[in-house]
């Protein structure tokens, strides 16, 4: 091997522009300041009506304020990162290559169904990578044999939808992506042999379906495997055995596809659940499967990938690799996260679930302080940093380990160890959950062990190619949606306010500037307080003849402006650079706003709740599933409300309170005719009205759609009681 930069299996570029972003971010610090000052030099005097509404909303701005300033660390350092997969090849043969572990995670036949999870088997399955150093693991955390058998439907179309892929280097390798998206057969591609592969992958995906609605395997399957001898009447979802069954042994001599190449080891894990003893969640279920592998192929590198996000590059693996395997940069790399994006998303993104700007902005930002944070999937780990080994500059990676398999060990004496690994008091007086494996005890696992882990000495590295490796499937529902950021701000605010908070844990072990950017997501759910302030007292001042801002021809009026529109304008410049439109960013800040007054205000609720002692951690699953109707409307870019949830009485009792303060407003003008009264309240006028084209959607869901996506009239008759009762309060 050489040394040198041309050796390097990766770079890394600096940010462009950020002399430019800097001046934008001193201008906008500025005239902060400015606003700051002129709420503290313009209170109203003691007595005079509406000085608790001033001080307020001074708070309100000056906690906004504050908080923009710890966001700006996300910006000032980005770095960019690039793998040379082409070097590494040149390097390392394939029998070099280390050997590594796919695990993917599902909890619920029915929220996450068995043929989605099949195809993203079938999509890591099919790596560019050497099939022999390939080993996936799937954890059933419900314990069904419906999965199982969608998994055992994979072993078998494996052998055919593997060579398929490697032939024609078909991209992505997700069956149910590749031809959703792929209607005619490629020129590179036997037409006889494309349509005959597609026919035996839809008619896979008709058996799997039909078992599923049917809730039975059908008798012949069951007859000519025993694998499904292990499931009998008495197995339940919360109640279940530890089973281990590896229906695909790579290094057996049986195990080989339509072109003789072995396939990967692929085996099906369902640790065991008894009531009355806590599970842990997906955390307990990576944990064990951690504990599992080691006895089956105990690979030194970690990949984990939900069950709805399928591989959307096939040499991901290699370009992780790069960065892991570099011996003068890549020593300290605990771990390799991809973004998350999803599949169906179009321009409009009518729930603003698109991260494109994060991951092409925030994310390498943070990777510039240090690392990225590990969000739960797409991360590539060193076992030993995931098993809780400090850094040490000593430490040298065994690339080569793995299990060696015991000479006259069967497959059932392997499994036999591994159950006993699963079992669900195995890790009890152990160090697992805490020093070992990932932490338990928060809503979000995931960032709580990559912070244990840096914590450690170790760091990570944030990759975004060009082609994006893995793509999900985002919420599409409106109360999905919410459901999803309720967990994401929930976990974070109790690490926040944990012993893991960032600088109690990364105090001499993180520097300051990865610090702020863990408390951006930590005050995450906070920001509800100065949201439902804007969103409710300047409108209620405005139908009460309360100012609460400068007049629109004094000169303090400019910083407001300036604050305002210089945000916004960079936002939509950043959405449009990175391939969104202004009509999905328009979506964005809709979104945002419902995020915060439900979401976020729910999360800061719960959270506060369990410190109290008077409510215990719960883990919701995002529904990968919606009816007919529900997945049409989302097609057809409606917003799917539907039921009485409290998150749409919050948001239909915000929209009608606005509406009400703007035709109030506007009427007391025209009335009274006070030409002085459009000086001293445009800006609150122009806030209503703004938040009232905002909840449009809203108000149509209110009273003009007959869908049954619509607000149900419980909802309509609970937010007028309570945006009367809100208007009538005195000020």
């Amino acid at each position: 091997m050489t040394g040198g930069h041309d050796s390097s299996l990766f770079a890394i570029e600096t940010g462009k522009g950020m002399v430019a972003y800097r001046l934008y971010a001193t201008s906008i610090l500025v005239s902060t300041c400015l606003v700051w000052w002129y709420r503290a030099t313009h209170i109203p005097s003691i007595g005079e009506k509406g000085r608790w509404l001033w001080i307020g909303i001074s708070l309100a701005e000056m906690f906004t304020g504050l908080y923009w300033i710890v966001t700006q660390f996300l910006r000032l350092n980005p770095i960019y990162r690039h793998a040379f997969p082409d070097r590494l090849s040149q390097r390392y043969s394939d029998k070099q290559l280390p050997g590594v572990d796919v695990f993917v995670c599902t909890a619920d036949p029915t929220s996450e169904p068995p043929s989605m999870v099949n195809s993203t088997i079938l999509s890591v399955m099919a790596y560019d990578y050497p099939s022999e150093k390939l080993n996936v693991y799937l954890s059933d955390d419900a314990g069904s044999i419906l999965t199982f058998y969608a998994l055992w439907e994979a072993s078998e179309f494996a052998k055919v939808w593997l060579p398929f892929c490697r032939r024609y280097k078909i991209e992505p390798r997700s069956p149910a992506a590749y031809f959703s998206n792929i209607h005619s057969v490629p020129d590179t591609c036997s037409t006889k042999e494309w349509y005959y592969v597609k026919e035996l992958y839809e008619n896979m995906v008709i058996r799997i379906n039909t078992v599923v609605k049917k809730g039975k395997v059908p008798e012949e399957v069951l007859a000519n495997d025993n694998g499904f001898s292990k499931w009998n009447e008495g197995i339940a979802p919360k109640d279940h055995p530890s089973i281990v069954q590896i229906l695909v042994d790579g290094k057996g001599y049986d195990a080989v596809e339509k072109d003789g190449i072995a396939l990967p080891t692929l085996v099906y894990v369902a640790r065991e659940k008894r009531s009355g003893q806590h599970h842990n969640f997906k955390a307990g279920a990576m944990n064990a499967l951690i504990r599992v592998s080691s006895v089956i192929s105990n690979s030194p590198i970690i990949l984990n990938v939900d069950c709805d996000m399928h591989s959307n590059n096939s040499k991901c693996i290699r370009e992780a690799l790069c960065f892991l395997l570099d011996e003068e940069k890549g020593q300290n790399i605990a771990f390799v996260q991809y973004p998350q994006d999803f599949a169906n998303l179009d321009s409009y993104d009518i729930y603003g679930n698109s991260l494109t700007v994060y991951n092409a902005l925030d994310f390498p930002g943070i990777d510039g302080w240090g690392g990225s944070p590990y969000i739960g999937t797409g991360c590539f780990h060193r076992r030993e940093a995931l098993c809780g080994r400090p850094y040490s500059k000593d430490y040298k990676e065994n690339w080569a380990k793995g299990v060696v398999r015991i000479s006259d060990e069967t497959i059932s004496d392997m499994e036999e160890r591994a159950k006993s690994l699963a079992t669900c008091t195995f890790e009890l007086d152990t160090e697992w959950g805490n020093g070992i494996g990932l932490k338990y005890g928060y809503p979000v696992e995931d960032v709580v062990t990559g912070l244990q882990i840096k914590c450690r000495g170790w760091k990570s590295a944030y990759c975004n190619p060009k082609r994006t490796a893995f793509l999900g499937l985002s919420p599409t529902t409106l109360e999905q949606c919410l459901v999803q950021y309720k967990r994401w701000s929930e976990g974070n605010l109790q690490i926040f306010l944990s012993m893991y908070n960032a600088i109690l844990v990364g105090h001499r072990k993180l520097c300051f500037g990865l610090i702020m950017c863990y408390y951006m997501y930590g005050l995450w759910a906070t920001t509800c307080f100065p949201t439902w302030y804007y969103v409710v007292i300047p409108s209620l001042c405005f139908l009460q003849g309360i100012p609460l801002f400068p007049e629109v021809t004094s000169i303090w009026v400019l910083p407001f402006i300036y604050i305002t529109s210089a945000t916004y304008i960079l936002s939509l410049a950043e959405t449009v650079r990175f391939g969104g439109t202004i009509i999905g960013w328009w979506n964005f800040q809709r979104m945002w706003l419902i995020k915060r007054i439900t979401s976020f205000s729910f999360a800061t609720i719960d959270t506060a709740l369990k410190f109290l002692g008077w409510s215990e951690m719960s883990f919701s699953i995002t529904e990968k599933v919606t009816d007919d109707s529900s997945k049409k409307r989302y097609e057809q870019r409606i917003i799917e409300f539907g039921s009485a949830s409290a998150y749409f009485v919050i948001i239909a009792s915000v929209a009608l309170l606005n509406l009400f303060c703007l035709v109030g407003g506007f009427g007391a003008f025209l009335v009274n005719k006070e030409t002085e009264r459009i000086n001293k309240f445009f800006i609150q006028g122009f806030l209503c009205a703004i938040l009232v084209v905002i909840n449009l959607p809203v108000y149509e869901a209110l009273f003009l759609r007959k869908d049954n996506g619509r607000l149900p009239f419980s909802v309509l008759v609970a937010s007028v009681g309570l945006t009367m009762l809100v208007v009538f309060l005195p000020l």
